[in-house]
């Protein structure tokens, strides 16, 4: 007879409280740990892309994600000097009929505390940094920073990119610094929409650098997300302060809108941070622990999909498990690798191509890509510009299909002659 999964997920940022709904949707017990004292995120925004919002809809949050999110009219494409359109890809329009699901733009703590809001008090640990794990073949455990421990059928580590459960099963891997550096910015907006910023998705593409704009907060605020080519190391953090002076210096000669735009954002709340990355793995679960999101497949942002594809990643493990049960979960988490690696190894390789596409250094090569832009709209004027059709697309509710039927247990033979 089966019996009742226990699960621990280290970390709670966005991909393991979206572990946490969906494992409690499922009936699965689990208990999350974090090592921040309280729940939350930053603040800065993220794209919500049709494929992640199904996942959304499935755990029950497409009411709250319309209260707290932004649809953007479209996906733009600028010059970064003179702000001439490159592309202009439908979204609000055409994302239901085309992939099922609107794009939203939302901010962080925003979506974190959908998220989060119905885990119980009793089921997360916060204030505890996890130190390492043990296990063996009937159960693994997770030890923490004060002496405790926590012992489950499943170790989930869901705890980013410099994942404690990731060295744990796979030994010490440096991410590689990918000689990118980012700043994030929120500007509150006074009136919408500010004339200088327009209610798309903008992506303004330039020599070695680009700059994505957004309305997040239901238009309350423009999130900024630049993005240069540096030698210099940054520390891979995103809380570390820089200035407002540094964010202009970094874009000197841009278009009058983003200097704008930068002008006005608040002094004290500019961050930045060094983008790493990891070539893609070739396994992400040993024995009774498995990983996910950043700390499974940590990627660059040029396809905004790092959050969707913890949400995927999340919701995929908790059908895989209520699917095989405790009985068999070697082969949960077969299902679960076999549905999510190949997915997301091609995020991972084709995020870092559209580093290159989108800072090609000289005019020729500029004037190259924008004709190529062009025509393909021509061809087909709903063709996603950064040619992310392909992830838009896909379904995670529909995993369970994939899914191979679960194998009954042997009988015993006493039960037999019985």
């Amino acid at each position: 007879m089966n019996r009742p999964l226990r699960v621990g997920i280290v970390g709670a940022g966005i991909g393991g409280v979206t572990l946490a709904r969906a494992l409690g949707q499922a009936g699965i017990e689990y208990r999350i740990f974090e090592r921040a004292p309280a729940f939350g995120e930053i603040g800065a925004g993220v794209q919500m892309t049709p494929n992640a919002v199904k996942v959304l809809k499935a755990l029950g949050l497409e009411a709250e994600l319309q209260r707290v999110g932004f649809l953007p009219q479209a996906m733009v494409g600028r010059n970064w000097k003179t702000a001439r359109e490159l592309f202009r890809t439908p979204l609000r329009a055409s994302c239901p009929a085309l992939y099922g699901a609107d794009f939203y733009h939302v901010h962080r703590a925003d979506l974190h505390a959908l998220l989060a809001k119905d885990i119980p008090p009793e089921q997360a640990r916060l204030g505890v940094s996890c130190i390492g794990l043990v296990q063996d073949a009937c159960s693994a455990i997770a030890r923490f920073d004060d002496g405790s421990e926590y012992e489950a059928d499943l170790i989930v580590g869901a705890d980013g990119v410099r994942s404690v459960i990731r060295e744990a099963l796979w030994g010490q891997e440096e991410a590689q610094y990918t000689g990118h550096m980012c700043w994030r910015a929120l500007v509150p907006v006074d009136r919408h929409p500010l004339p200088f910023v327009s209610p798309d998705s903008n992506f303004w593409m330039g020599p070695k650098g680009h700059v994505v704009t957004y309305y997040v907060k239901g238009g309350a605020a423009v999130n900024i997300v630049a993005v240069n080519e540096s030698a210099a190391w940054v520390e891979e953090s995103w809380n570390a302060k820089s200035t407002q002076a540094e964010l202009l210096k970094g874009f000197e000669g841009w278009h009058a809108d983003l200097i704008e735009l930068f002008q006005r954002t608040d002094p004290n709340a500019i961050y930045k941070w060094g983008l790493f990355d990891r070539d893609p793995m070739s396994a992400w679960s040993r024995g009774r622990a498995t990983v996910l999101g950043d700390a499974a497949h940590p990627m660059l942002p040029f396809l905004s999909q790092g959050a969707a594809m913890a949400i995927e990643d999340s919701y995929v493990l908790a059908q895989s498990l209520r699917h095989y049960g405790a009985e068999h979960l070697t082969e949960a988490l077969q299902a679960y690798e076999r549905e999510r690696r190949p997915r997301t190894s091609r995020v991972q390789l084709e995020a870092r191509e559209r580093g290159r596409t989108y800072h090609l250094p000289s005019t020729w090569s500029q004037l190259k890509r924008d004709l190529t832009y062009r025509w393909r709209q021509l061809i087909n004027p709903n063709a996603v510009g950064i040619q992310a059709n392909w992830v838009y697309e896909y379904d995670a509710r529909t995993c369970g299909e994939r899914f191979a039927p679960v194998k009954p247990a042997p009988v015993a033979a006493e039960e037999v002659l019985a």
